[in-house]
This record gives structure tokens, C-alpha cells and sequence, in this order.
């Protein structure tokens, strides 16, 4: 959990554990999985799933607004090779003004 954490916390110093940890559970067992733990900003069927799944079913927004959420944080995310599907559900949320809604 402190690995999820201190990722999360190296694009968001002040990020508040609980709703890391609600992002973790949610998640569940996508997690065991290397690959399943990642998300591949290149690839556009990953990204329409994350706007589908996260964006549209667990935090309600859809669109527009989910598409510049999930560009936004592909682009602060960019250098990262390995972008951990925990932060980068984290920062959609963070750019939806969602985080106190999980």
C-alpha cells in the first residue's frame, strides 16, 4: 500500500491516504497483475476504458470533460514509462474534482 502511495504522492505531495486506499480496493485484483496494474497511455483502447470505466461509471463524468481529464494526466504522467493504474486513476479523478467523491 505505501508503494501506491509514495507513487501517487511523487505527482501529488499532499495526497490523502484513504482515498488512495479506496482507489486500491477498487481496483482489487487488477492489481496482482503487472500488466493489468499499468496503464498503457498509448494504447486508445486502454484509454477509451479508463474514460468508459472510471471516468463514466465510477465517477459520473463522460465526454468532453472525461477526454481532457484522462489527456491531462497522460501528459503530466508522460515521462513515467510505467504509469501505475493506481496514480493515474488518482490524478483523473484529482483533474474531475472527484477525489472527495470516492
Amino acid at each position: 500500500m505505501t508503494d501506491y502511495l509514495a507513487d501517487v504522492k511523487h505527482y501529488d505531495p499532499g495526497a490523502d491516504e484513504a482515498v488512495v486506499n479506496k482507489i486500491v480496493r477498487h481496483l482489487g485484483i487488477a492489481l496482482r497483475n503487472r500488466d493489468s496494474s499499468l496503464v498503457s497511455a498509448s494504447d486508445p483502447d486502454e484509454l477509451a476504458r479508463v474514460k468508459e470505466k472510471w471516468c463514466g461509471k465510477k465517477l459520473g463524468v463522460t465526454g468532453p470533460s472525461a477526454d481532457k481529464a484522462v489527456d491531462t494526466v497522460c501528459t503530466i504522467m508522460a515521462k513515467d514509462n510505467s504509469k501505475s493504474r493506481v496514480t493515474f486513476y488518482y490524478l483523473v479523478a484529482k483533474e474531475l474534482g472527484k477525489l472527495e467523491d470516492l
